[in-house]
């Protein structure tokens, strides 16, 4: 297979910073397109993959997966766009594409394993996959998104991962008119969730630790806030909400956000992988008829309508766009919420 060389910032090892590293590309196939990436944002899961914190990672790791960019080769059977247009490409670059999930365009879940845009295993070079920190990826044209030319294209980076892990299980759990929505956490992924479920024309309110958000989640759109380290707060919120989307990534109790819910709610984790401690008391749950579930990104039908639709209203994510030599500052940044709310690198730095 024909390949060409790009340059990349990524990491040799778990301990090490990221730096420049050259990667090797495939050269476009039939049904590929090439793309010359101008923006990348910043995700939680680019610095666990970076360090290893979930093990499984190869190194060299190039992360990014919520890429932006000018379309500059297309295969002979490409039909989805035109050399110079602007493209987006998510979490996912591959999946079977025939098992129950995929027919269903619920790639994110392929039955087979889906292969993520870093980390993930490339079937055409045997190699592992290499994300948006580079010049240049390539990538079939179904796993790319068409992007709205309204929208500011940095701030659009985002919603390929923080927009599309929110917008899923609103849309799954029918989020529209007269739903009382609560969001956990404001960070990129809570602040995404305000915004498009106020889209969706919910009454959303923000669960926060501390009143310094208040003002924020207010101008994101929030009809309220509640601190939850408040115990009359809390209860002054029993069985209202019909969805709670808990973004918050580190372990935390989620029995206090339970008694929330009204009878049926769902209290969906979006942004925690692991065991819940303490222990989930099963009490309310069966008195209340309300579930704990889980939801992972979107598939890329469910993803480009979440693009059309912030199209359509004018959302984008808040960001602030970094350099790709102060990605090393940017995750020390992160790991202590000190961003408003996505970093998102301008790629013409790599250069």
């Amino acid at each position: 297979m024909n390949k060409f060389e790009v340059k990349a910032f990524g990491t040799l090892a778990a301990d090490a910073p990221l730096n420049e590293i050259n990667i090797e590309r495939r050269e476009v196939l039939a049904k590929d397109i090439e793309i010359e990436i101008m923006y990348c944002g910043v995700c939680h899961s680019d610095l666990h993959t970076a360090r290893n914190d979930w093990g499984g990672t190869v190194y060299p790791a190039i992360p990014g997966h919520e890429i932006i960019g000018k379309v500059t080769k297309v295969g002979n059977e490409v039909t989805k766009v035109k050399v110079g247009d602007i493209a987006g490409v998510g979490c996912l670059v591959d999946s079977c594409g025939t098992c129950e999930s995929c027919k269903h365009d619920l790639e994110q879940y392929c039955l087979n394993g889906w292969t993520g845009t870093y980390n993930g295993k490339d079937k055409h070079l045997g190699t592992q996959t290499f994300g948006g920190y580079s010049q240049k990826i390539v990538v079939d044209e179904h796993f790319i998104l068409k992007v709205p030319s309204n929208l500011n294209l940095a701030a659009v980076a985002p919603l390929l991962c923080a927009g599309i892990t929110t917008w899923s299980p609103l849309r799954h759990w029918g989020v529209g008119k007269g739903s009382k929505v609560a969001v956990v956490g404001l960070g990129g992924l809570g602040h995404m969730a305000i915004k498009l479920a106020k889209g969706l024309g919910a009454e959303v309110t923000l669960f926060s630790r501390t009143p310094n958000k208040t003002k924020d989640a207010l101008e994101l759109g929030a009809d309220a806030v509640v601190i939850s380290t408040d115990a009359d707060h809390m209860k002054s919120v029993t069985g209202k909400f019909d969805l709670i989307i808990d973004t918050v990534p580190y372990i935390h109790d989620i029995n206090p956000y339970i008694a929330t819910l009204g009878v049926s709610g769902t209290i969906v984790i979006v942004g925690y992988l692991g065991g819940l401690e303490p222990f989930l008391n099963t009490v309310p749950l069966i008195l209340g008829r309300k579930s704990v579930a889980g939801s992972l990104i979107g598939g890329i039908a469910e993803t480009q309508e979440m693009l059309d639709f912030c199209g359509e209203h004018n959302i984008v994510s808040e960001i602030e766009i970094i350099k790709i030599q102060d990605i090393n500052i940017a995750y020390e940044r992160m790991l202590k919420s000190d961003v408003r709310y996505r970093f998102v690198i301008d790629m013409t730095s790599l250069k």
